[in-house]
């Protein structure tokens, strides 16, 4: 490296000094950055990692001199290659945006206009910024879904954000973001949609462009194992301080401080029992399923149950067909060959003509929070609303089961039950969806990711929630997830799919235990490590010189 390269390397981007930034809260205003102090590197991949509401996206938004509506800076100063963001005009920091800052959003079906194609929306920013005109765009957009393993890469761009799975549009949103060659990524929890087998590519894809331009980049995530292989360096945060900051290697081998440690630890939860299956009868039996959309099957001779008490987890990379066998239980997908059974009943294949009680026995928590609660309803509302609907509760009666609800999945109901949803962070909405689905008393629960938008510590103690009340109600579980540690802890079945079929299923046990399919195997293998050369020594073992 030539002296000027290593110059430009090493040179300052972004500085920030002594940050405050306030939130208004029961209409008083409430500290949540408090007095940060940031440097980031031409080049340099800083992690920031804490629970839920610690600050890290504020933190992470702020360097682009912006705060979520409800929120001011209120102290220190934000230096972007020397130009102050504090006191830049609306329009410097708009021609910035985009351009030479991008932003990577934890939730992409909330970023997307749906009524414009995905190939458009990438090619918006550079047209408009006349970085090229718009064949240029499109064969630019067309490469990085390639580079990002997005299937079809010469025509998936032609689609609506809805014609994709969350993970496609995961990726599709990744490589907008990339679209200017910013100087400087923020990513937002880029890889939460993401299965384990993806996510390396899209990780490795991310690293090389961050080399390969000398690009900085802010690494948000709750993921430590992800962390360790993208962050040269990492800071903790916790409740908007700093905890800790070190190089990489130092923070995973040496954590200092007594809240790092506990981060460190592995999740120490394991379902309490394995349930026996007491009732002959499933609760919900799919049955020879085939389904899709249009003229194009999804799912394929789709068969498993299940049973009061026990937990299914339905594992698969993007794409695979988990979240729609959800919708066909659920009867926003009608099937187009085989049923759904409750208790040995065929349910109406479209939910417009099933019962109120039986659209009351399964409910479903989405995976993206963001977009499944509506944003203008106090959390007082959105829980309510079930509550009146299936069990014709007074407004006395839902306020008092409200208030219980919150208590059960450990939010303060005094402090919570009023405020919007823009008022809480990624987390606190995902157990306001899940305080939501119980609120109807189901006997079947689907959970569509539940804990990917989590911290470790948060996801253990929804997992230890969903686990008590599966005991104490009887409840089934259908858990839809791409994380193997959660489906380690929670299940008692395993439901294996790629590509619309099932090719795998049986207990826990057998599934995790040798041999294993090949596509499991894969999966299997695919699970980050603490250790900063794991990916990398991974990508090189699958290359086809080895």
């Amino acid at each position: 490296m030539d002296n000027e390269t290593q110059a430009n390397k090493s040179s300052v981007l972004l500085e920030i000094r002594a940050l405050r930034i306030d939130g208004m809260r029961d209409d008083r205003w409430h500290e949540i950055v408090k007095g940060i102090d940031l440097t980031l590197h031409r080049g340099e991949v800083l992690g920031l990692i804490g629970e839920s509401g610690a600050g890290k996206s504020t933190l992470g938004i702020a360097a682009m001199g912006y705060v979520k509506p409800g929120c001011r800076f209120s102290g220190g100063s934000i230096h972007f290659d020397g130009i102050d963001m504090l006191a830049a005009s609306e329009a410097k920091k708009q021609a910035l945006r985009g351009v030479r800052i991008a932003y990577v959003a934890q939730s992409a079906a909330a970023s997307f206009n749906p009524a414009h194609r995905l190939i458009d929306q990438f090619a918006e920013t550079p047209i408009q910024h006349q970085q090229c005109n718009k064949a240029e765009a499109y064969a630019d957009a067309k490469d990085l879904y390639g580079k990002l393993q997005m299937p079809d890469p010469e025509q998936i761009g032609f689609r609506y954000p809805h014609q994709v799975s969350g993970g496609q549009l995961q990726r599709a949103m990744t490589a907008m973001a990339m679209s200017c060659r910013p100087d400087l990524i923020i990513f937002d929890e880029p890889t939460t949609a993401l299965d384990v087998t993806t996510q390396i590519e899209v990780l490795m894809t991310m690293k090389d462009i961050v080399e390969k331009f000398n690009t900085a980049a802010i690494y948000i995530t709750h993921d430590l194992a992800v962390v360790a292989q993208m962050a040269d360096r990492i800071m903790v945060l916790r409740h908007g301080e700093l905890v800790e900051e070190a190089p990489t290697c130092t923070m995973l081998s040496a954590p200092q401080q007594d809240y790092t440690k506990s981060l460190w630890a592995v999740r120490s939860f394991t379902k309490t029992r394995l349930a026996e299956n007491t009732d002959e009868q499933a609760i919900i039996s799919v049955k020879n399923v085939t389904a899709g959309y249009g003229m194009l099957d999804i799912l394929h001779e789709i068969n498993f149950d299940l049973h009061r008490g026990q937990t299914v987890s339905v594992v698969g990379e993007s794409g695979s067909g988990k979240s729609t066998t959800a919708r066909v239980i659920t009867g926003l997908l009608p099937p187009r060959i085989g049923e759904v059974l409750f208790q040995g009943q065929a349910l109406p294949k479209d939910y417009r003509q099933r019962s109120k009680d039986q659209l009351r026995q399964v409910q479903m928590i989405y995976q993206m929070a963001d977009t499944a609660i509506n944003p203008r309803q106090r959390i007082r509302d959105i829980i309510g609303r079930p509550l009146a609907f299936y069990l014709g509760m007074n407004p006395k009666q839902c306020e008092a089961r409200t208030r219980e609800l919150l208590d059960m999945i450990e939010l303060k109901p005094d402090q919570f039950i009023d405020r919007f949803p823009s008022e809480l962070s990624g987390g606190q909405k995902q157990r306001v969806c899940i305080a939501r689905a119980l609120a109807a008393e189901p006997s079947c629960i689907i959970c569509d990711e539940v804990t990917s938008a989590l911290d470790q510590l948060v996801a253990e103690g929804i997992l230890r929630l969903l686990d008590r009340l599966q005991r104490e109600l009887n409840l089934a579980y259908m858990f839809i997830t791409h994380d193997l540690a959660t489906v380690k802890a929670i299940s008692d079945e395993v439901v294996v799919m790629l590509k619309g079929r099932i090719v795998e299923q049986g207990s826990k046990d057998t599934i995790f235990s040798p041999p294993h399919h090949e596509y499991t195997e894969k999966l299997l293998s695919s699970v980050p490590q603490m250790d900063p050369d794991w990916m990398r020594n991974l990508v090189a073992q699958r290359s086809p010189q080895h």
